[in-house]
């Protein structure tokens, strides 16, 4: 066991966290600050937030599954004014860094949010979630398209000189070449990723399970996918990246950060216990201490993968 205090401390470009777990946008709130200190998660990711307020898409919007649910909720918001009136003042108040989420129809709405929402003394970073639609390529999320990726981050990164966490979508061929599209542009980091497009159907109705017909998969089932798409991704990037995608234990967790994150994220286990991202930050210390690990930077991409098979995945 390691006598010495263990640092969990991990920096996303400019911004320090204390430690690596926060949640992701869409699966956190304000009243949950009842059942869990905001104060002690390495940041707060609120739900991505859009110019104009929007009522999201029709009911049902989330169904379960084997190991994990579908959701297409259509990022129900209250726009950009209540946003910063009400909720980036709300989260003031805690001392974990705020990291607000950004989801728009076009390129020009990216950037007119990202100068508004950074010119907040309270937003500690901004994460682009350009795995939504794009209404301008037929629906296409921007972050399926190396030019159009390249293009939306670059415009953002030069409104505001605060990180810019770009979010990306797992339902492409090659994350990697997005990934490198985005760190080009001037990311300061990789959130991968989003949920994988999916669908489910009743077989009594045979009508679709959810309203907008398909939706994104989260939870454990996904998880698998995920370490694949980090570990990918930490091959051929530089930027710190932050894993989001089936989460439900510090095991999990551990798993991605020896794949190559350097923070993650907890969105379906919130639903299941408010408490799991604490359970996950005081468990990640106790595999720290077992293992006589004193910083967690140390486990960051520390898979024992031979070169030769490096070429065959990579």
């Amino acid at each position: 066991m390691i006598k010495e205090k263990i640092d969990t401390t991990i920096h996303i470009g400019k911004l320090k966290l204390e430690n690596p777990v926060m949640p992701a946008s869409g699966a956190f709130g304000e009243g949950m600050d009842s059942l869990i200190d905001f104060n002690q998660l390495g940041a707060v990711v609120p739900k991505s937030i859009t110019k104009h307020p929007q009522r999201g898409n029709v009911n049902p919007r989330a169904c379960e599954t084997q190991s994990g649910m579908i959701n297409s909720i259509g990022i129900q918001s209250k726009g950009i004014e209540y946003y910063m009136q009400n909720t980036i003042p709300y989260y003031s108040q805690y001392d974990s860094p705020l990291i607000s989420s950004i989801s728009a129809d076009t390129i020009e709405e990216f950037v007119e949010m990202s100068e508004l929402i950074s010119a907040s003394s309270n937003v500690a970073a901004l994460e682009l979630n350009i795995s939504c639609p794009n209404l301008k390529n037929n629906g296409e999320a921007f972050g399926m398209s190396e030019n159009t990726t390249q293009e939306l981050v670059s415009k953002a990164r030069q409104t505001t000189n605060k990180p810019l966490l770009v979010k990306l979508t797992p339902n492409v061929t090659s994350i990697q070449s997005i990934a490198k599209a985005a760190e080009n542009a001037g990311a300061d980091a990789l959130v991968v990723a989003n949920t994988p497009l999916a669908m489910a159907i009743d077989i009594h109705s045979r009508r679709p399970k959810i309203g907008n017909v398909m939706g994104g998969l989260s939870g454990p089932a996904i998880k698998p996918i995920i370490v694949r798409q980090i570990y990918q991704v930490h091959e051929v990037s530089q930027l710190p990246i932050i894993g989001c995608g089936g989460v439900m234990s510090a095991e999990d967790a551990i798993e991605m950060i020896i794949a190559g994150a350097s923070a993650i994220q907890v969105g379906t286990a919130n639903f299941i216990s408010p408490l799991t991202m604490a359970n996950i930050i005081k468990d990640i210390k106790y595999y720290m201490e077992h293992h006589q690990i004193k910083y967690l930077k140390e486990l960051i991409g520390s898979v024992k993968v031979s070169d030769k098979r490096k070429k065959d995945y990579i």
